[in-house]
């Protein structure tokens, strides 16, 4: 019986797996396919690091004790990460409209399995805003070891889970691609203010404490923060928690957002 049941499960998890690849793939392709989208995954990290973190680091820096740009460059590569990822997310609002994801819900494979697919295609933006990010740190003078950087690295697919998952929760209660872009990314813009990817959150108190502390990407940056900073002076100026507490923050809000953001996408698919 154990061994019948253990070749049963074979074949679901090689299923599941397969779904997860097949939908990411073919996100990866849709973006690869959109010459504008890949422009933005450029053009944004010299917005965002090149005119207002230059803006902030001439201007408003004096006194600090650690290196801003280092610390600029780390919270802009997680934001990048976030940002795109979530703003991928939105494709599934548009599936919706097109009945595309009513065939992917009645095939055999687990709703998680096909939220996550998207959320690893999603995160292909992400990947090449990263990469913006670092070419334009190198041009301002802003570098990383080659190890901080396979670090970086080797955590970015529990940041775009997490990411993903914040952004089904806004998903699963819109029905309009239109107001799932614009929600998603005001709420992908509060994020990079509120969680300390280029200001500072140190001394934060009231509701700005409140809500930094509600935001994935705040336990997501000071994660990888205490990664990159580890064994440096500069650690205990810069990160804020313990990386066992970032961890479980990380974990249990991905795993709450999922479940509530896929179950909540599903029931809006049946009301249909």
């Amino acid at each position: 019986m154990n061994a019948i049941a253990i070749q049963s499960k074979k074949p679901r998890l090689s299923r599941e797996l397969n779904a997860v690849v097949t939908i990411a793939a073919r996100d990866i392709l849709l973006a690869v396919k959109s010459p504008a989208g890949l422009i933005m995954s450029f053009v944004m990290p010299i917005v965002m690091m090149g005119m207002l973190g230059g803006s902030l680091a001439q201007n408003m820096t004096a006194g600090l004790n650690f290196n801003f740009g280092q610390f600029m460059l780390v919270g802009m590569l997680i934001n990048m990460l976030f940002m795109f990822t979530m703003q991928g997310l939105t494709s599934l609002v548009e599936d919706r409209q097109t009945d595309f994801t009513q065939e992917m819900l009645i095939s055999p494979v687990s709703r998680y399995s096909i939220v996550i697919g998207k959320i690893f295609g999603s995160s292909f933006g992400g990947i090449l805003g990263m990469v913006g990010t670092l070419i334009i740190g190198l041009v301002m003078g802003i570098t990383l070891s080659p190890w901080q950087l396979l670090l970086i690295l080797a955590l970015s697919p529990l940041m775009c889970l997490s990411a993903g998952a914040f952004a089904m929760l806004i998903i699963g209660l819109i029905k309009s691609i239109k107001t799932a872009n614009m929600v998603v990314m005001v709420f992908a813009m509060s994020q990079m203010f509120l969680s300390g990817a280029i200001i500072p959150i140190t001394h934060s108190h009231g509701i700005l404490l409140v809500l930094n502390r509600l935001m994935p990407m705040t336990y997501c940056l000071d994660l990888t923060r205490a990664v990159v900073y580890a064994g440096t002076p500069e650690y205990a100026n810069v990160v804020l928690f313990n990386p066992v507490i970032n961890c479980m923050a990380i974990v249990g809000l991905t795993i709450l957002f999922l479940i509530v953001g896929t179950l909540g996408f599903v029931r809006s698919e049946k009301d249909r």
